[in-house]
């Protein structure tokens, strides 16, 4: 094939084909110009970009990305990378070619034709599946770790999470869905919209909530890592759609080499890191600024790293609660602090990647390397584990939010630390070209709206409602409306923003078990049900 043909079937959309030996070749057009994939198999463990083109302001994406002298110059999307590159093998498998990592594309495990909740498993049915597994001629397949399944992650995906409208709404998931089987929770089985969790191997290595044991996995739809208790709320084994890998067994291994002059070199991704940090907390804007500032060994190309960069150093087998320490590698020295449960935890690190929703992207993602706290029945805990991947507010004010925020009262700092990078493929394009994927569309009813509304993005392992709760405002509570006023706010008569079981009156008392989702004792704003117009 000419170049000159080559080139007319690249410009020709998102995805480009080559149909050679019955392999289907898919990958990002217009990134050849600024960066090649080529020395990506000199490493063991390269880190995927996060394929975010877009540049935000503090609220919402940019026209065009900032000068140096921009508020928010050296975000994710003017560090271009090693660009997703996808091998359809044709016999149910993909190949990433930077990864070298070869995955099953689909998640219908009862090859039905569909995709829903039977296709689901739990944690040890995910193992012995993958462990089984025999699938384009291969038997050596495995449930990938959470490194693994986290190079898959692309951040031009839209988190769905707290709409508001019923109706056909168009949604771009944090995985490529036109390469690999994806598709949202099973709405028409009770399940919510965000249900889409993918498990990982990777155990964490103490408990969540009030000693859950624990395994990490991606939410492809609203695009974080979580710790979810192997335990459903709603009785049972929690199940996830799984994906099985192999080939490259050093993915997600690093090898750290300390430089000496206050760096190091992880020769498994090719990147340098600050060996210390930023000593204090700062919002994400200057977070941005203090590494494009910084000059360190003799370097100034210090960034903020993108999230993937950021997550490929935890180090998934320490903890607070297990060894004492953050969880990365004890080469790097990290500030302490005394967190929200007034223990000495490690910090939340920012990271350059926008997190951005259907409305707005006024949040960014960081990596929790300490507990990652939420406030529940009255105190807080870890709910999410050590190296989970959250998003905070760019800018704000911490103290607006003292028990957290949503169902599970994610503890909200916006003054997080900061560790940069320098080196790796990443090359800096001050106007990167600007891409799109196709959303998939799907159509909601006011109840899955309320549903998916009540996780608010946050808590996307708690039970979907059920059945719309119906109050009648004829009969009296604390707080009556018709008298005006919030019911919530009247109730919470001790002011801690939950409603006990001693502070609930009238149907709200009746219905209190079906109406605490995360079972935690209380009752948050976000669990409240949707009360009827007065009339």
């Amino acid at each position: 094939m000419t170049d000159r043909r080559f080139n007319q079937m690249r410009s020709r959309g998102w995805y480009q084909s080559v149909a050679m030996f019955g392999i289907l070749m898919i990958s990002a057009p217009g990134f050849a110009n600024q960066t090649s994939n080529a020395d990506a198999t000199s490493l063991s463990y390269p880190i995927v970009e996060t394929n975010q083109t877009d540049c935000f302001g503090i609220s919402n994406a940019l026209e065009l990305c900032p000068n140096k002298d921009g508020k928010t110059f050296g975000q994710d999307s003017q560090y271009r990378g090693y660009i997703p590159s996808y091998t359809d093998n044709r016999n149910g498998t993909v190949t990433d070619n930077v990864t070298r990592l070869t995955w099953t594309q689909s998640i219908d495990i009862n090859k039905d034709g569909k995709i829903d909740v039977h296709d689901k498993l739990t944690y040890e049915e995910a193992l012995q599946y993958s462990l089984n597994l025999n699938q384009g001629g291969y038997e050596d397949w495995r449930l990938p770790t959470i490194k693994e399944l986290y190079s898959l992650i692309m951040f031009d995906g839209q988190d769905p999470s707290g709409l508001n409208n019923a109706g056909n709404i168009d949604i771009v998931p944090f995985i490529d869905d036109k390469v690999f089987g994806f598709d949202s929770g099973d709405t028409a089985s009770g399940e919510r919209l965000i249900d889409s969790q993918y498990v990982s191997s990777t155990k964490y290595v103490t408990t969540t909530m009030k000693g859950d044991e624990t395994v990490f996995g991606v939410n492809f739809i609203d695009g974080r890592i979580k710790g979810y208790g192997l335990k459903s709320p709603k009785g049972g084994e929690k199940t996830f759609y799984v994906m099985a890998v192999r080939g490259n067994i050093d993915y997600g291994i690093n090898l750290y080499i300390d430089n000496k002059d206050g760096t190091i070199t992880d020769k498994a991704t090719g990147l340098v890191w600050q060996k210390g940090d930023s000593g204090m907390g700062v919002n994400w804007l200057l977070a941005l600024s203090y590494c494009e500032n910084l000059t360190q060994a003799g370097r100034s190309d210090w960034r903020l790293p993108d999230v993937k960069e950021l997550q490929s150093i935890v180090d998934y087998s320490r903890s607070p609660e297990t060894t004492n320490s953050a969880a990365i590698n004890p080469l790097f020295l990290v500030s302490s602090i005394v967190g929200e449960s007034d223990k000495i935890d490690y910090p939340n690190f920012w990271s350059s990647t926008t997190h951005k929703n259907l409305k707005n992207g006024k949040n960014a993602s960081y990596v929790a390397f300490g507990r990652s706290l939420g406030y529940m029945g009255g105190q807080w805990m870890d709910v999410h584990g050590a190296g989970s991947q959250r998003s905070d507010p760019k800018t704000g004010d911490a103290l607006q939010y003292p028990t957290g925020h949503g169902p599970q009262g994610d503890a909200i700092r916006i003054e997080n630390y900061v560790r940069c990078v320098a080196g790796g493929r990443a090359v800096f394009t001050q106007q990167p070209i600007r891409l799109s994927r196709k959303g998939k569309t799907y159509t909601l009813t006011g109840h899955e709206i309320r549903q998916n509304k009540a996780s608010s993005g946050l808590s996307d392992d708690l039970p979907s409602m059920g059945m719309k709760a119906q109050f009648s405002m004829d009969r009296p509570m604390n707080g009556d409306p018709s008298q005006g006023g919030d019911p919530f706010t009247m109730m919470d008569t001790n002011n801690d923003g939950k409603l006990s079981k001693q502070e609930v009156k009238g149907p709200l008392a009746k219905d209190f078990s079906r109406i605490d989702r995360n079972n935690d004792g209380y009752i948050s704003k976000d669990e409240m049900p949707e009360l009827p117009a007065r009339r």
